[in-house]
């Protein structure tokens, strides 16, 4: 019942996560479904063995300070995983999401085209939002892929912890991960900017500093690309304004109206057979009429931009919904369930 036999079982089934936790198996996520990868029930003293077969005894002691901590892991055979150790009710448990060993071309991942053109610039700030799960990490991988491949640049990424790889083409790429290369974000980010950088990647915008720091290194010339836990561009936009002093609202609103190039928001949901998951996707890119309603703190007003700038590429939530309806991807009780405009939407799909 080791931590190894059963990420090699996860692998063989195609999963997407794995759960360790007391008192129950260890289970695999397929899809929407979870599938027991242990025949007995795991009690709190085999999975600290299996904790301790991942990282050692000596950070056993960091857990019990934190409460959990983040790793990346790599099997001999080259499979890796992202880790999250964590204490609940005073046991160890585990949650692991499985990374593919390769990254998937754009072309796999279903993505609206309009997202090549983000890798087409030369600076401000992209973001990539959604809930845990969403395909974020995947999808910002893809985008770095494209650039490593097409461009000459030097790209920096932060990362906590890394999951894919990597491997220098026409760019050069320095991957540095969180507890390992650098402290925080914030520290990596602001040496980051001292190391001749063209594209940045950070793993996740956490806080205010980071955030503050990011939209600088965007004004400054470089592209940057990130990512936060945020579904729609709205709702993206004003978690990133009110994470500031209501008396730097206004300067960060004008700020990020100038840096921002995008915002793309995307969900993954089961399809219509229930066999995979399909991505939805909401994509914003900004236009004079979407920078000016920035400025004015007039974001509720975006919503209605997004739905008539087809032809600039781009897409609301709820008309990707309804595409992947009326094209048998999805069902309808899908659809109407991660909707935004109910009214809206059961125009589309009522008949």
């Amino acid at each position: 019942m080791d931590i190894f036999s059963i990420l090699k079982k996860a692998i063989n089934l195609e999963a997407s996560d794995v759960h360790i936790i007391e008192g129950t198996y260890a289970k695999a996520r397929i899809v929407n479904k979870f599938v027991n990868l242990t025949e007995n029930i795991l009690s709190g003293l085999d999975i600290k063995n299996m904790v301790v077969e991942l990282i050692g005894y000596d950070k056993l002691e960091r857990i019990q300070e934190k409460g959990q901590i983040d790793i990346s892991y790599c099997l001999q055979t080259g499979e890796r995983f992202r880790i999250n150790i964590y204490l609940q009710r005073g046991y160890y448990s585990l949650s692991i999401r499985l990374i593919k060993k390769y990254i998937p071309p754009f072309e796999s991942l279903n993505l609206p085209p309009s997202l090549l053109d983000f890798t087409k610039k030369k600076k401000g700030l992209i973001l990539i939002t959604g809930p845990t799960g969403s395909g974020k990490s995947t999808t910002l991988a893809s985008l770095i892929d494209i650039i490593n491949h097409t461009k000459q640049s030097h790209i920096i990424t932060l990362e906590d912890p890394i999951e894919y790889i990597h491997y220098h083409d026409k760019s050069i790429i320095s991957q540095r991960e969180v507890g390992k290369d650098l402290i925080n974000f914030n520290e990596g980010l602001v040496s980051a900017l001292r190391q001749d950088p063209d594209v940045i990647l950070i793993g996740e915008m956490r806080d205010t500093q980071t955030i503050s720091i990011a939209l600088r290194a965007a004004e400054t010339g470089h592209l940057v690309l990130s990512t936060l836990h945020t579904i729609g561009s709205a709702k993206t936009i004003d978690r990133i304004i009110d994470s500031f002093p209501s008396n730097q609202q206004e300067q960060i609103r004008c700020q990020f109206s100038t840096v921002c190039e995008g915002i793309i928001s995307q969900q993954l949901l089961p399809s219509k057979d229930e066999m995979n998951n399909i991505v939805a996707t909401e994509v914003m890119i900004p236009n004079p009429a979407i920078r000016n309603l920035i400025r004015e703190n007039k974001i509720y007003q975006i919503k209605n931009c997004i739905q008539t700038g087809l032809k600039q590429g781009m897409q609301s939530m709820d008309q990707d919904l309804i595409r992947l309806f009326k094209e048998g991807k999805i069902s309808k009780e899908v659809v109407l369930n991660n909707c935004t405009d109910y009214e809206y939407v059961n125009r589309f799909i009522s008949n």
